[in-house]
């Protein structure tokens, strides 16, 4: 029996641990039209955009997709991507990589970032910023197919964030 009240609580101290983890894309509620609902900025990462004068509004040039740089059209998947950063942004220099998470489901793509890797040999930071790109240009063409977003145009600006909205 003590081993049966050891195991449980190891199983209960696991689990709560584990539950604290944070993934590159965080726990992220969706809506019922399949975009993402709002998530916090994590305090390290508000921190780290601190350091990296890095502020709310300041935006720079992307490529969506590493993997289809200047390809027009080009198809963004669900799930993780790595864009190119073309432009300084603060003092985080272009061709950054920047890391984060695609959804497809709602009419416009949304492209989340959560870390940034420069490439002068660094370490990857956690950051808070979006993908937009003005007159609904980040709007699925109507040929995609679930899961997939086709759009026009390979790059975007990178917005820094304070939250994801």
């Amino acid at each position: 029996m003590p081993m049966a009240k050891a195991f449980t609580r190891l199983s209960a101290i696991l689990f709560l641990t584990s539950a604290s983890c944070t993934t590159i894309a965080g726990d992220v509620r969706l809506r019922p039209d399949g975009t993402p609902g709002p998530e916090a900025c994590p305090a390290k990462a508000l921190e780290v955009m601190r350091y990296l004068k890095l502020h709310v509004g300041d935006a720079a040039l992307v490529e969506l997709d590493a993997n289809q740089m200047g390809a027009t059209p080009i198809t963004l998947y669900d799930g993780p991507v790595e864009s190119v950063l073309k432009e300084d942004i603060g003092t985080l220099e272009g061709p950054a990589r920047l890391y984060g998470r695609v959804w497809t489901s709602g009419p416009q793509v949304v492209v989340r970032y959560y870390e940034a890797h420069p490439l002068d040999g660094g370490d990857k930071v956690p950051i808070c910023a979006v993908a937009r790109l003005g007159n609904g240009q980040l709007r699925k063409r109507p040929e995609s197919k679930p899961g997939t977003a086709i759009l026009d145009y390979s790059i975007a600006d990178a917005f820094i964030v304070d939250s994801f909205r």
